[in-house]
């Protein structure tokens, strides 16, 4: 009997998971990722994921390496990262965004001094086997259309108590720039990046030098006072395109041009449509 191959399709089109009744967690998973390319941004929520084929760069701060299957990046909240295939490999991967205030009293529960905000992981990249495999055990649970609520929430919580037995070793948060200027203009971005800010501007918030501004903001953030303000839209489209919102009113709320200026920058920062990621 002559055998037949079966050629399997896999896509490029991340696959985005949220259950209302679990609004402190969501999901994406790629399968085919060699075509899939992240500008540096960040999350205000922690992120944890799973490379499950192929290699990437994986940027985290001033970190850069390579990183292939079996390997689980650790992204704490605000910190500037990208993950980018190489060479047109193949790559399939999984990621997990947690709301800090969820994952917080959970560190509180787990021993942590109540009163305390978030600990940081100073670990960002393992090799873990059992880390690995049980972050690809919860997203299988927690995309399940069979499995219930109470199942879910356990799952999660008894994965990330191993996350903080298996990364306990704790970072101290990013030292406090010596020149407050500098976190006087990243406070007047945040607090009005839907309006379209000059430069001056926010050199007149900072009382800093154009110049001085630009050079040292990058230096402390790890973005440029521009890039921090399209992050900072992304992060406010992303929340109400979770709501449902339409696109188009999403993109004159955050600060954006019009529909097509948030399509191209939602696409740069997070490698997905506003379409997709909406569901």
């Amino acid at each position: 009997m002559k055998h037949q191959t079966v050629s399997i399709q896999r896509t490029a089109t991340p696959t985005f998971w949220r259950e209302a009744a679990l609004p402190y967690i969501e999901a994406r998973s790629v399968e085919d990722g060699r075509k899939v390319c992240y500008a540096k941004h960040a999350h205000d929520t922690f992120s944890i994921g799973a490379i499950n084929g192929g290699r990437s760069t994986y940027l985290n701060g001033t970190h850069r390496q390579h990183i292939g299957t079996g390997a689980v990046v650790v992204i704490n909240p605000e910190d500037v990262h990208a993950c980018n295939p190489i060479d047109d490999e193949a790559w399939s991967y999984l990621m997990l965004y947690v709301d800090v205030s969820w994952l917080t009293d959970l560190q509180h529960e787990s021993g942590g001094r109540q009163g305390q905000g978030f600990r940081r992981f100073s670990t960002t990249m393992s090799t873990r086997p059992g880390l690995h495999a049980g972050l690809n055990r919860l997203y299988g649970i927690l995309t399940d259309e069979g499995a219930d609520i109470l199942q879910k929430e356990s799952a999660a919580r008894l994965f990330f108590g191993d996350v903080q037995l298996a990364l306990g070793e704790t970072a101290p948060a990013p030292a406090a720039t010596s020149n407050p200027k500098l976190a006087r203009a990243a406070e007047f971005i945040r607090a009005n990046f839907t309006c379209s800010l000059k430069l001056d501007e926010i050199c007149a918030a900072s009382e800093l030098s154009p110049s001085y501004l630009i050079r040292a903001f990058k230096q402390r953030y790890g973005m440029t006072p521009h890039a921090y303000l399209v992050n900072c839209r992304i992060e406010y489209s992303r929340s109400a395109l979770k709501q449902g919102r339409a696109i188009a009113d999403v993109a004159a709320e955050a600060g954006f041009a019009d529909q097509a200026h948030l399509q191209r920058a939602f696409r740069q920062f997070t490698a997905a449509t506003p379409n997709q990621y909406r569901g």
